[in-house]
């Protein structure tokens, strides 16, 4: 099978691999399309690091072709979602539902402490206790499963209630989805602030009550609360940048819950005032990876047509266009670029 290959910090090659062998409760799938992530590019980049040569992608939908032994649930032919998270199922975290946070996670193609070959290629092996059951969804629109996931953990993580107000710096594809997200959940009103004027006019019309260009006001933090009502319950740094998780922070009102949802470089640290957080109550909040129950949740929201999906897809790609993705990627240049083996 062909396979894009991460041989070293910026080097990705298509390369002829053995077809993966499924195990006893495993499924062989191909894959029918594969999301481009952050995490994809930052292996691309170096700044995380995983071990070379390995085959990148997490997020994955696909038809099952070959089913192991003991599998019961699945067969050749079935339309599936992949979760990339794999858990132990027998540590603490794994026991009380928190599998995102197992102490041994293996991620298929993403990121963990133990990582294996991903989706960008044309077959990937994976758990039968990993798939969901898509119908007839598109795959493209089935790939947005995992990223859909992650933002339904992050809203769980701040317990967001039907009239909470939300603020959300970032309107990449992962502020678009938690926009979505937080709006299932009643929040209300929402506020997006986006330097990119397509991004900002596609999360209005993808429901945000109010839009702020952050270039275009002296203050964005008085701009947003202006735009709010006043500072919200929940403000969400969906970026990964220590000034603007500093932008959320200070536009969550007393009481209120900052959530850190971006990913900041690992060197990264910023101050706080332990005063203000004593006496304000303010809760910061890290929203990781997503449990086997958000996943679930994202597909059925998929399937029921709650979650505009393809209007994030900019355009779908071939295994060797991978590069170029990354290259848009950081130049923010289109929203989500989706891998389809078979286009080539």
């Amino acid at each position: 099978m062909r396979a894009a290959t991460l041989t070293d910090v910026g080097a990705v090659e298509v390369r002829e691999r053995d077809r993966p062998t499924p195990g006893d409760d495993e499924l062989l799938v191909r894959v029918g399309a594969c999301g481009v992530c952050m995490t994809d590019y930052h292996m691309y980049r170096g700044s995380f690091d995983v071990e070379t040569p390995m085959v990148p992608g997490h997020e994955t939908a696909g038809t099952v072709t070959e089913v192991g032994a003991d599998v019961t649930g699945y067969a050749a032919g079935d339309r599936v979602a992949i979760n990339p998270t794999v858990p132990c199922n027998t540590c603490t975290y794994c026991k009380r539902g928190e599998t995102h946070l197992c102490e041994n996670n293996t991620s298929i193609g993403g990121a963990a402490d133990n990582v294996i070959d991903g989706a960008f290629a044309e077959y990937v092996r994976v758990p039968e206790t990993n798939v969901e059951d898509i119908g007839q969804l598109s795959f493209t629109r089935a790939s947005l499963a995992e990223p859909l996931a992650c933002a339904l953990h992050g809203v769980s993580q701040v317990e967001c209630r039907p009239g909470d107000s939300v603020a959300i710096i970032g309107a990449g594809p992962i502020g678009l989805l938690l926009l979505q997200a937080f709006r299932n959940v009643g929040a209300a009103p929402i506020v997006v602030s986006e330097l990119d004027e397509t991004r900002r006019a596609l999360a209005a019309e993808m429901g945000a009550d109010e839009v702020v260009d952050p270039d275009a006001v002296d203050d964005p933090v008085a701009a947003i609360a202006d735009a709010a009502g006043g500072p919200v319950d929940v403000g969400v740094e969906a970026i990964g940048l220590v000034p603007t998780i500093r932008q959320a922070n200070a536009v969550t009102a007393k009481g209120g819950s900052t959530l850190v949802f971006g990913v900041p470089a690992q060197e990264e640290t910023m101050e706080i005032s332990p005063f203000d957080v004593y006496y304000d109550e303010v809760d910061y909040r890290g929203s990781y990876s997503l449990t086997t129950e958000d996943f679930e949740r994202a597909v059925t929201l998929l399937k029921h047509d709650r979650i505009e999906a393809d209007r994030l897809v900019t355009d779908r790609i071939g295994l060797g266009d991978l590069p170029s993705a990354f290259d848009r990627m950081a130049n923010a240049d289109g929203l989500k670029h989706v891998v389809v083996p078979d286009s080539e």
